[in-house]
C-alpha cells in the first residue's frame, strides 16, 4: 500500500513530456498576468488625495481629527494584522489574501465616498491597514511561480510593475486635480473603479500548489529549493495526529525560527536588521504625516494647487532611481556598512529639519522627496546584505520579523507622540521629534562606523610592521574573518 502510494505521489510530481513543453509558456503568461495585477492594484488615483479630501469642505473634518484621531489608527490596523496575514498567506497559498486585500480596496473607498462620521473614517484607515499587510502575499507569491533560478529576474519584473503603477497613480491623480480640475469626491470614484477591476483580475490569479513554510509536500522536484530546513527536517521523525507539540516542533516554521537564532548573531545581519527596524520605523512615520504637513504650509483651498499627487509620482520616480544606482554601489560593506548608513540618516535627519522649519510649501516637496528616496537607496543594499546567504525560506522570515518590530516600534511611537491619549502633538512638532529621533539613529551609526574602523586598522598594524613574511599571513586571516562574516552558519 505504501509502495502504491509512493508511486501515485512520483507520478504527480512527476511532470509528462507535454507538460514539460507547455510549463515555460504557462510560467510566462503568469507572471505577466501577475505583473498586470501588481500594475492595476496600484492604480489609485485619489490615493495622494486623501488627507486633501478629509480636510476638505466635503469631508470637513479638522486637522487635529486627522492628525491624533484618524491616522494613527493606520499603525495600529497594521500592527496587529500582520502576523495573521503573513502566516495565512502562506498557508492559504496567497490567492485569498489578494483577494482580502482587493476587497479592502473597495472598502476603502466606499467609507470615503459614503462615510462622513469620525468612526468610518477611522475604519477607513483600519482597512487601508489590512491592504498595507497583504502586499506580502502578492511580493511573494511570484517566487511561487517559477523556478529559483528565475527568482531574481521576476522579482525585478514584479517590482517594475508595483512602481510603474504607483508613479502611473500618483501623476494621474494629479493631472485629474489640476488639469480637469476633478473634485476630490470624483477621484475617489474613479479610484473606485480601478479597485473594483483589481478584485476581477484576482479572481482569474492562478492558485500556486505550494507555498514557502506550510505547503512545501506540494513541490515538484524540478521545482524545489535545496533549502537547509529541507536537510534539517530528512532525520526528523514525521508528525502524527495525536503528537501536536512534536508535530510543531519538526515543522519547517519552527526549525527556521531555531536557525534563526543562530544566524542573527551574524555582524552584516545585525547591522542591516537593525537598520531596517528602526530606520523603516521612522520612514513610514514621516510617510504617514507628511500630507497634514503640507497641508498646515499651504492650506490652499483651491484644489487645482494641491501637488500631492505630482509630488509622490517624482517620489516613486526617483526613489526607484536611487534603487537601480544602489546596485553598482561597489564598496567593502563588512567595513563601510554602519558609515555609509549614518551618512544617509545623517542627511534624512536635516531634511527633516528643514520640513519641520520651513514654510515654503516647495522646500517641503523637495525636501520630502529626497528623503523617501534617500530611503528607498539603502532598501536593496539592506535587502542584498541580509538575503546574500540565505535561503529563501529563512530570508522570508528575517524580512518578516524585521518590519513586524518597526511596526511595533512605529506604534509606540504613535501613542506617545500622535495619538489624542498620547502627547497629541501637532503635525510640526511630531515633525521635530522626529528629526531628533534620526539625529539620534545617526550618532549611534557614527559611533558604531569609528569603532568598526579603528578595530580595522588596529587589526592591520601589526602586518605592517612585519617584513619577514608575516604580512600574507595576517593578510589572509583577514580575508578569512571576512568571509566567515559574510557565510551564514551555524555558530
Amino acid at each position: 500500500m505504501a509502495v502504491t502510494e509512493d508511486l501515485k505521489e512520483q507520478e504527480e510530481t512527476s511532470p509528462r513530456p507535454e507538460e514539460e513543453k507547455q510549463k515555460p509558456q504557462l510560467w510566462k503568461w503568469s507572471v505577466i498576468f501577475l505583473c498586470l495585477y501588481g500594475f492595476m492594484a496600484q492604480l489609485k488615483p485619489g490615493d495622494s488625495f486623501i488627507t486633501p479630501l478629509l480636510l476638505s469642505l466635503e469631508k470637513n473634518f479638522t486637522r487635529e481629527q486627522v492628525t491624533n484621531e484618524i491616522t494613527p489608527v493606520l499603525s495600529y490596523s497594521y500592527m496587529v494584522v500582520l502576523v495573521p496575514v503573513f502566516l495565512l498567506t502562506d498557508y492559504l497559498r496567497y490567492k485569498p489574501v489578494l483577494i482580502l486585500q482587493s476587497l479592502s480596496h473597495i472598502s476603502v473607498w466606499l467609507i470615503l465616498l459614503l462615510g462622513t462620521s469620525l468612526l468610518e473614517m477611522q475604519f477607513m484607515e483600519f482597512f487601508y491597514g489590512i491592504t498595507m499587510a497583504a502586499r506580502v502575499a502578492y511580493s511573494s507569491y511570484i517566487f511561487s511561480l517559477v523556478a529559483p533560478s528565475l527568482y531574481q529576474q521576476v522579482a525585478s519584473y514584479s517590482r517594475t510593475s508595483v512602481l510603474l503603477g504607483v508613479f502611473t497613480s500618483s501623476a494621474l491623480g494629479q493631472l485629474c486635480v489640476s488639469v480637469g480640475e476633478v473634485s476630490y469626491g470624483t477621484l475617489s470614484k474613479i479610484s473606485l473603479g480601478f479597485v473594483i477591476f483589481g478584485f476581477a483580475l484576482t479572481l482569474f490569479l492562478p492558485w500556486p500548489k505550494r507555498s514557502l513554510f506550510f505547503n512545501r509536500k506540494l513541490q515538484g522536484p524540478e521545482e524545489a529549493s535545496p533549502a537547509e530546513m529541507d536537510q534539517m527536517n530528512h532525520d526528523c521523525p514525521q508528525p502524527t495526529a495525536a503528537k501536536t507539540v512534536s508535530a510543531w516542533r519538526n515543522s519547517v516554521f519552527f526549525q527556521m525560527l531555531k536557525e534563526l537564532l543562530n544566524v542573527v548573531r551574524l555582524p552584516q545581519l545585525q547591522v542591516w536588521s537593525l537598520w531596517w527596524i528602526f530606520n523603516t520605523a521612522g520612514y513610514y512615520l514621516m510617510v504617514y504625516y507628511v500630507h497634514v504637513l503640507w497641508n498646515e504650509v499651504y492650506p490652499t483651498i483651491e484644489n487645482k494647487h494641491v501637488y500631492n499627487g505630482g509630488v509622490d509620482a517624482a517620489s516613486t520616480l526617483l526613489g526607484a532611481l536611487a534603487s537601480f544606482a544602489a546596485g553598482y554601489v561597489k564598496i567593502r560593506w563588512s567595513l563601510w556598512s554602519e558609515l555609509v548608513i549614518g551618512i544617509v540618516t545623517a542627511l534624512q535627519a536635516g531634511l527633516l529639519i528643514v520640513m519641520s522649519t520651513t514654510s515654503n510649501i516647495w522646500v517641503c516637496y523637495v525636501t520630502s522627496a529626497l528623503f523617501r528616496s534617500a530611503y528607498q537607496f539603502l532598501v536593496p543594499i539592506a535587502t542584498f546584505q541580509i538575503a546574500s546567504s540565505l535561503t529563501k525560506e529563512l530570508c522570508a522570515l528575517v524580512f518578516g520579523v524585521n518590519t513586524f518590530l518597526a511596526t511595533i516600534l512605529k506604534t509606540i511611537i504613535t501613542i506617545i507622540i500622535a495619538d489624542k491619549r498620547g502627547l497629541a502633538l501637532a503635525v510640526h512638532p511630531q515633525f521635530f521629534v522626529y528629526s531628533g529621533y534620526f539625529t539620534l539613529l545617526a550618532v549611534i551609526y557614527f559611533g558604531a562606523a569609528a569603532n568598526v574602523i579603528i578595530k580595522h586598522f588596529r587589526n592591520e598594524k601589526p602586518a605592517t610592521l612585519n617584513q619577514n613574511g608575516d604580512i600574507e599571513l595576517c593578510s589572509t586571516m583577514m580575508v578569512a574573518n571576512d568571509a566567515e562574516k559574510l557565510t551564514i552558519g551555524k555558530v
